[in-house]
């Protein structure tokens, strides 16, 4: 079982065999490039890589999305193919030309779809190497989903997983220890300035859908109100579960309290002068935007869902409280109103934790190590 340890990617002193390229050629594959944390990491993997050694590009299943702009402003090539929902088996065929006529040494797919097509197109292809991020926990997958991700699986060299967590649902769902590892997200601290105020709107940032569980949040935000008639909650992003939302904020009559942007380019103006950062979710893989409260020095209020705990530091980087518990939520977002100095303590923490673990440079660096390790093994195989 691996764990999230650069000298685990990366060779000691031996000798290596050499890369067939002077660079290695990397085809990121996703479902979409929406604004989202799996999306923004694609744009980190962009302006990060190491030139010297690889040439990425970027593949959508679907449509280009607002985030294919970032990615050809760092010089990259992104490609969307247009695909719709249900079963394209001329979807695979389509990757497979694409691989052989990019000469793609690495496929690396971001979630599970993308692996039921280009996991078994690169095999076609005669990619020498396919890696799979889970980036979700696949929560409420069929029986035929499950299946048929474990029949693509067999394609996979290496399963990365985004938190221990979510590496031991990965082993539980069947996939050998020794193909998994754990590499964390990341991001740039330098990015990101310190933009605590302790009188500021408390902010959720996210996509509004079920497993980021937005009653909660809202029944928390009506206790607090309750007790705090100035309460503010700012409100970042869309969602399939939108109008939920707003109708139960009718609902709790909290309209007054809450500032809903919609979906925003730039998160940092929507952290900017906040008081903390909440997570409601009951489900996650290890959450970007915590990375990015973290590192704009907020105090983070966040549900013990998922790696979500390998983030946060309970009582030293923020709270954590139990899923679906909106008076536990409302109780730990009223405990860091009522003690300012103590939320301030904890958000310069939590900008250090981030530094010194969650530097998204560190980030590909482990992947970029373990696309050479890989073709390596695969080159003494052949040999």
């Amino acid at each position: 079982m691996r764990r999230t340890d650069p000298q685990n990617a990366i060779d000691s002193g031996a000798a290596r065999p050499p890369i067939p390229h002077p660079r290695v050629r990397v085809a990121h594959v996703a479902l979409q490039l929406e604004r989202g944390g799996m999306e923004r990491l694609l744009t980190e993997f962009a302006q990060h890589a190491d030139r010297t050694r690889f040439e990425p590009s970027f593949i959508s299943l679907t449509t280009r999305g607002p985030m294919a702009a970032s990615i050809e402003t760092a010089g990259w090539k992104v490609l969307a193919l247009g695909s719709s929902g249900g079963i394209k088996p001329s979807l695979l065929f389509a990757l497979a030309r694409l691989f052989r006529e990019q000469d793609i040494q690495v496929v690396h797919t971001h979630n599970t779809r993308p692996l039921l097509y280009a996991g078994p197109a690169a095999r076609l292809a005669r990619v020498p190497v396919v890696v799979h991020t889970r980036h979700g926990q696949r929560c409420n997958a069929t029986p035929r989903q499950t299946r048929l991700f474990r029949l693509a699986a067999r394609t996979a060299d290496r399963f990365v997983c985004v938190s221990h967590d979510s590496m031991r649902l990965t082993i539980a769902e069947g996939i050998e220890a020794a193909r998994t590892m754990t590499i964390w997200n990341g991001v740039d601290p330098r990015r990101w300035s310190p933009c605590h105020d302790p009188a500021g709107p408390a902010v959720f940032v996210g996509r509004l859908s079920v497993e980021k569980d937005l009653p909660t949040l809202v029944k928390a935000a009506a206790l607090i109100a309750q007790r705090r008639p100035g309460f503010q909650l700012r409100i970042a992003g869309d969602g399939p579960c939108r109008g939920l939302m707003l109708s139960q904020i009718r609902q709790h009559h909290i309209e007054s309290h809450i500032d809903w942007r919609g979906e925003v380019a730039d998160v940092a103006s929507v952290l900017n002068g906040a008081s903390m950062f909440i997570l409601p979710s009951r489900s996650e893989g290890l959450p970007v935007t915590v990375l990015e409260a973290m590192a704009s020095g907020l105090p983070v209020v966040a549900t013990d869902a998922g790696g979500v705990r390998e983030v946060v530091a309970d009582g030293r980087t923020g709270l954590l409280v139990p899923c679906s518990d909106p008076e536990r939520m409302a109780e730990a977002v009223l405990s860091l109103l009522d003690h300012p100095v103590g939320g301030s303590q904890l958000g310069s923490e939590a900008r250090r934790r981030v530094e010194e673990h969650f530097d998204v440079r560190t980030m590909v660096a482990h992947y970029e190590a373990l696309y050479e390790n890989l073709l390596r093994s695969k080159q003494v195989m052949a040999a």
